[in-house]
């Protein structure tokens, strides 16, 4: 079973989902799941299809949003904020270990204008060091 990891409110992060782990995120009041994780990537690992099945048998929604390991683009980020500004209710977004699902969010976070300290607080608080993205947070937010 997969650790949900709050950041904020609204915010959950977690390593790969077992299927077993979206009814325990929908138990908990996740109302999307947000796949970062791209198929393929682990093949022995439940693909983006096989959480989507699970997600609809829940009740929630399933977003994919996959972020490989060559890094971020900006529509990713653009993405990311359409999902937390269009979800009626907490957000699970899940990949390998969480990491790149938490600085998705901490870029999707300095682009509405939060704070780079307190997104660098708020991930390290949840276990994540953003400090590899702090030159891109620091951007995003002085846009």
């Amino acid at each position: 079973m997969s650790e949900f990891r709050k950041l904020t409110e609204d915010m959950m992060v977690s390593p790969q989902l077992a299927l077993e782990d979206v009814a325990a995120a929908a138990a908990a009041g996740v109302a999307v799941i947000v796949n970062n994780r791209p198929d393929g990537e682990d093949p022995f690992a439940p693909q983006g299809a096989d959480i989507a099945a699970a997600a609809a048998a829940a009740g929630l929604n399933y977003i994919e949003i996959p972020i490989g390991h060559t890094g971020f683009s900006e529509p990713q980020v653009d993405a990311m904020i359409a999902a937390l500004d269009q979800s009626d209710g907490p957000i699970l977004a899940y990949c390998r270990s969480g990491t790149r699902s938490t600085f998705l969010w901490a870029l999707a976070a300095a682009k509405q204008g939060e704070n780079p300290d307190t997104i660098v607080r708020t991930a390290m608080q949840a276990g994540y060091d953003v400090s590899p993205i702090r030159p891109m947070i620091d951007m995003l937010a002085a846009r």
